[in-house]
């Protein structure tokens, strides 16, 4: 009895050094992070290195054990493998076209238990903007490659790709660059004023009234400048209110152009002033969607200026549109005209109302 309780006892303690010993394993690998430099502008292409542990390439490479991937030779060896592994999972791209890496010979570094790859790529026409995809080792959820970027030998760009953001892009700081930025930026600002509900209903209820092309011409530029200004401090982090204040107010902003348009009567026409205080308001929520994307650090003000006119080239499109609808329908009724402008005005009224409980009340979507 007395020598199988001893038994017992020696599997117990063999049972609990074991688990100890594989805890210790598990947590002997890093916090998993591997680092990408890019360097470009060497010799028409850009020079690339990739130091990644030995334990995240064992592992897909079925290395056993890792310990292997300290042995240069061996390294040299697994480089084929290696630049397979990587080819999948890391891509540079302009368009639609993928670049191809040329491998150069790995290098072990044992003081970070790691592998430096290195390989460069040749580009027979300067690119403009140039696409960062990784998702090196996707069997660790928590694995992110930090990247930076050096153009000219200086550091330009840094970069976190991870399971949830593994792309980035990086403009070049040359005219093509510079293109690419323009190409890239006005059709965002053109898109952005077409598919803004809110914006648009802004700029219906200011032309409900109709008037001179002067009038309207006044408070189109109106409200150019105003949101021009805030959509430059806000992407420039000079003032940036948020999101909760923004789009309430911009609703408030709508019941008030329509309110205004049924009080006004034959009194002064203030819509300029409406359309500039409220500009002001509109601009910060043309802000968010610039807010929310990797602006090129030294392209900012391309970046701005191509969105801004894309948003005067959508904004004129439908104001244009709207002016000539309603200069039409007043052409041929003045009544009907008048009661377009009336019933119009009342749907503004509605729908900013809507829209304003909505983002106060209920700002997570009503189901």
């Amino acid at each position: 009895m007395t020598a199988r309780w001893g038994s017992e006892i020696r599997l117990t303690l063999l049972a609990l050094i074991s688990s100890l010993v594989a805890a210790g394993v598990a947590q002997a690998h890093p916090i998993p992070f591997s680092y990408l430099d890019l360097r470009l502008g060497e010799a028409g292409g850009g020079e690339a290195t990739l130091v990644v542990h030995i334990i995240d390439l064992a592992h897909d490479l079925q290395i056993d054990p890792p310990e292997q991937l300290l042995d240069q030779e061996f390294v040299v060896e697994q480089s084929g493998a290696m630049a397979d592994l990587v080819e999948g999972r890391l891509s540079l791209s302009t368009g639609d076209r993928v670049f191809k890496p040329n491998w150069l010979i790995p290098e072990v570094l044992p003081d970070r238990q790691s592998v430096r790859l290195r390989f460069h790529y040749v580009f027979d026409q300067a690119p403009g903007v140039i696409g960062i995809d990784a998702l090196l080792f996707p069997y660790d959820p928590r694995h992110q490659t930090f990247l930076n970027v050096y153009e000219a030998g200086e550091l330009r760009n840094q970069a976190i790709l991870d399971l949830n953001h593994p792309r980035t892009e990086y403009f070049l700081g040359t005219w093509q660059g510079t293109r690419a930025v323009v190409q890239r930026f006005l059709p965002l600002g053109v898109e952005h004023i077409l598919t803004g509900a809110d914006h648009l209903l802004f700029l219906v209820g200011l032309l409900l009234l109709g008037g001179s092309v002067r009038q309207l011409l006044i408070v189109v530029t109106a409200f150019t400048l105003a949101h021009s200004v805030t959509l430059s401090l806000s992407v420039l982090n000079v003032f940036s209110p948020p999101s909760n204040i923004v789009e309430p107010a911009i609703a408030l902003s709508i019941v008030w152009v329509g309110a205004d348009n049924l009080l006004v009567g034959g009194g002064r026409d203030m819509r300029a002033w409406i359309a500039f205080v409220f500009g002001l308001i509109h601009g910060f929520g043309f802000a968010g969607i610039l807010r929310a994307m990797d602006l090129p650090t030294r392209d900012v003000a391309w970046s701005l200026v191509s969105f801004n006119v894309g948003v005067e080239i959508g904004q004129l499109a439908v104001v244009i549109a709207a002016a000539a609808v309603l200069v039409a329908l007043r052409a041929r009724s003045e009544l009907a005209g008048q009661r377009l402008a009336t019933v119009g005005s009342v749907v503004v009224i509605a729908v900013g109302g809507v829209w304003f409980v909505q983002r106060v009340f209920f700002p997570w979507g009503l189901s």
